[in-house]
């Protein structure tokens, strides 16, 4: 059976439309309008034990409703799912000790008092045996190299320390589930690359099931071997990330240095990206690399050529780019 299970998961919420003015209040007391806005669209898609799935989108696409869902704190419209056989919206004990949710712009620990005394609290909340919950965190703080920090304030401690707190707090229960909505929001480079390192080793060892969101494509590319894409409520793409490009992506960089100064104008084999005197970078339609780069090899003196895919955060921010376009069209033409 799944660890997770969507089926036609929707959520719709009513918002009142207020006109302006004082006439407009007095009209609402009479008459209310309601737009209705399907923050998540009949989703469905299941994940198994063991999987670490990114969960792709733009701002405001569903992805933090649908981890809500998930995880409980919002009920559905319609729809139904299952995590590890709960029905998240019950909120049962049971289903409780065996997830976590981490949202990277909400603090969990108590921000007056150290990390270590939060996360006592925790343990004497989910009735943690003293001894396990010792081993778990020393582990745990070991792994994300915060041992020196655990009796500081976590009013005190940075933000990448304070998001390594609250990932220590998540786990020390030792969930089978792990919704991570922003873990990596505002972090800089290393420490992004320190909880990057840390998910992916805590997830080999202990076959987690973890579902990602991140607007960081690098988080992505080293954690994620499949991807789910929502845009406006609908997920319209499930697989592996490999296939993204193949799928959305018509085009290859083809990279070339040259042995002496190129003059010339290489706009007839393809889109000009970069160029200096001695090297250039052109983005060539997939079915022509191979045409295009014998051309090149001929019409130049080269030393080195190289053809690689167009850069995952690039196809992905052309296809939304894509279907805002494609959405506002549609809505023209209704209008």
């Amino acid at each position: 059976m799944p660890a997770i299970e969507a089926s036609g998961l929707t959520k719709i919420y009513r918002t009142y439309r207020k006109e302006r003015g004082l006439w407009g209040s007095i009209k609402g007391l009479i008459k209310r309008r309601h737009d209705e806005t399907r923050a998540a669209d009949d989703v469905s898609f299941q994940i198994e034990q063991g999987e670490f799935v990114g969960f792709l989108g733009p701002n405001g696409a569903g992805k933090t409703t649908v981890l809500k869902m998930l995880s409980g704190l919002l009920n559905p419209t319609s729809g139904d799912a299952r995590v590890l056989g709960f029905v998240p919206w019950e909120r049962r004990n049971e289903m409780k000790r065996q997830f976590s949710l981490v949202m990277g712009q909400k603090n969990a620990l108590w921000w007056d008092l150290p990390a270590q005394e939060s996360l006592e609290l925790n343990r004497a909340i989910y009735g943690i045996d003293r001894m396990r919950f010792k081993q778990v965190v020393d582990g745990l703080s070991e792994l994300l190299e915060v041992q020196d920090k655990m009796n500081v304030m976590v009013r005190e401690l940075s933000l990448g320390e304070r998001m390594k707190m609250e990932l220590i707090s998540a786990l020390i229960h030792q969930p089978r589930v792990l919704f991570l909505d922003e873990p990596t929001i505002g972090l800089d480079v290393v420490s992004q690359k320190r909880v990057r390192e840390f998910l992916r080793i805590y997830n080999e060892e202990h076959r987690i099931v973890t579902l990602l969101t991140s607007h960081y494509m690098q988080d992505i590319e080293e954690l994620c071997d499949r991807v789910l894409i929502i845009d406006h409520g609908k997920i319209f793409f499930d697989g592996p990330l490999t296939k993204i490009i193949d799928r959305f992506s018509g085009y290859k960089l083809v990279s070339l240095t040259f042995e002496k100064e190129a003059t010339r104008d290489f706009s007839a084999f393809g889109e000009v990206i970069e160029q200096t005197p001695v090297s250039i970078q052109l983005k060539v339609p997939r079915g022509k690399v191979t045409e295009t780069c014998r051309q090149l090899l001929e019409a130049c003196y080269v030393s080195d050529i190289n053809v690689q895919e167009v850069p995952v955060e690039e196809v992905i921010r052309q296809l939304f780019g894509e279907r805002a376009g494609k959405a506002s069209s549609e809505r023209d033409g209704q209008n």
